[in-house]
Order: C-alpha cells, then sequence, then structure tokens
C-alpha cells in the first residue's frame, strides 16, 4: 500500500525535546526578526519612490454610472486597485484574481480608515463584470475601464500586436505571457489641490500580497502544499467550486500480527 506523501514527511521529521525546540525556535525567530526589518525597510523604500502624474483622462463603467479616475477615490487621498483579469466575453474572472479579491470585503472597513479607497478594475463590460460579482457574493466596488487605455497603460492588458510577437512588456521586462489579461496592483494619491499620482504597481508574486490565506499557510507543516511547477496555484477554486471538504477519518490502530511486521 503506497503511503501518502504528507505521512511520509511526517515520519521523517525530526522530533526533538522542547528544550530543543525553543532552541531552534529561538534561531527562527532571529531570522524572522531579520526579514520583518528588511519588510519594513523595503516599505520605507517603496513610499520614498518618486510619482507619476497622471495626465490622461481615464473614465470608467460603474454601478453610479461613468466615473472619472478622480471620481475612484470616493473622497479619500488613496487608491489601491485590484488588476483583475476579466476579459471582454469571458465566461469568468480568473479563479486566482479571485482568491486575491475573496479577501478584500473584510480588509475594505479598516482601508478606509487609513485613508484608502479599494477596489476592483477589468477590462469586462459593467453587465459581464456584474454578473460574476453578484455570483461571488462580493460587496466591494468593480468597475469596468473597458474601452480605455487604462488596463494597457498600467502593465496588465495586452494587444494582439504584442502577443503575436511572443513577448509582452510584463513586471518590467519583456516576457511571454499566455493571456492577455494579467494580475496586478497599482497605487494612486490624490492631493489638496486634485492632481492625481501614479506612486506604485507590482505585478508576478507581488500580488500575493493580497492573498491573506498564502500568509497564514506559510506558517503550518505542510506549507502552501503546491507541487504544480508550472501552474502553483492549480489547487485554487472560485469560492462556489470547491468539493466539499472531505472529514478526516482517523488512522489505522497498528496491527501486531506477523503480516503486519513482515
Amino acid at each position: 500500500m503506497n503511503t501518502p506523501i504528507d505521512e511520509v514527511s511526517t515520519m521523517n521529521h525530526p522530533v526533538v525535546s522542547r528544550d530543543r525546540w525553543i532552541a531552534e525556535r529561538k534561531t527562527l525567530l532571529a531570522h524572522e526578526k531579520e526579514l520583518t526589518r528588511l519588510h519594513d525597510q523595503i516599505a520605507r523604500e517603496r513610499r520614498a519612490l518618486p510619482w507619476v502624474h497622471i495626465d490622461k483622462n481615464y473614465v470608467f463603467d460603474g454601478l453610479e454610472g461613468r466615473r472619472t479616475l478622480a471620481d475612484l477615490f470616493e473622497g479619500r487621498r488613496q487608491l489601491l486597485v485590484q488588476h483583475f483579469m476579466f476579459g471582454p466575453g469571458w465566461e469568468q474572472g480568473c479563479k486566482s484574481c479571485s482568491f486575491m479579491a475573496d479577501h478584500i470585503d473584510g480588509m475594505n472597513v479598516h482601508l478606509a480608515h487609513r485613508d484608502v479607497t479599494l477596489l476592483v478594475v477589468s477590462r469586462a463590460p459593467l453587465a459581464e463584470i456584474e454578473r460574476f460579482r453578484q455570483r461571488m457574493g462580493w460587496q466591494f466596488k468593480w468597475v469596468s475601464s473597458h474601452g480605455s487605455d487604462f488596463n494597457h497603460d498600467f502593465g496588465v492588458s495586452f494587444t494582439p500586436e504584442e502577443q503575436a510577437k511572443g513577448e509582452v512588456p510584463y513586471n518590467y521586462v519583456m516576457q511571454s505571457f499566455p493571456m492577455e489579461e494579467a494580475p496586478g496592483i497599482s497605487i494612486f494619491y490624490k492631493d489638496y489641490a486634485g492632481e492625481i499620482f501614479h506612486t506604485y504597481s507590482t505585478y508576478g508574486r507581488g500580488v500575493e500580497v493580497m492573498m491573506g490565506t498564502y500568509n497564514l499557510l506559510d506558517l503550518t507543516p505542510k506549507g502552501r502544499d503546491e507541487h504544480n511547477s508550472v501552474d502553483t496555484m492549480d489547487w485554487v477554486r472560485h469560492h462556489d467550486r470547491y468539493e466539499p471538504v472531505p472529514v478526516a477519518k482517523p488512522a489505522p490502530a497498528a496491527s501486531s500480527c506477523c503480516h503486519a511486521r513482515a
């Protein structure tokens, strides 16, 4: 009988006394503190980046009607946009972007109290977005950039001509990308004069900042438990498409018969 991979790792994992565990945990804690300090340093460097003035008039479709980029701030100074992969005519939005978006509704009230408006932008028409948003039960605001250059200008949509060349400009390099839409996060600031600036964007694994589930998985013995090197997120489903979680069965008791020892 084959032994499950996680059982093999459990059988081979060192088990030590509490005193030794504390000693090794303290070593790890020192490394964690180094990472925390590096994280804080990078955050300072991120805030110190120069800004780019936005001088193009981007217009979006929302449930409240046509809205400018300035309108999306909703009276706050900072705007955080999730670039959600959902192109015109798609049956549904990207499942990995949906995984990101599943974290938004819980965060939004806290972000609003720190002068941040967080919303989602996709290139699909608003009617298609709304069908999917209602299916998923999300409450956050989601607007359509259909017909504008917004997605392309911020590096998350690619023209047929760009794709035909085999490489597209994504994550600040030219690289192959399998789709016309890509994930990302962009930050904007609006000053007291109403001028808008692009302050930061992140792509690729940078979007994991919105995936709080990953932060918790990274604390567990099995970690992210991802084994597909080509598509690490192949396990992710739209939250209404998961199979029921199976009830864990207790491990069978060890047998003392001679056949079990053979």
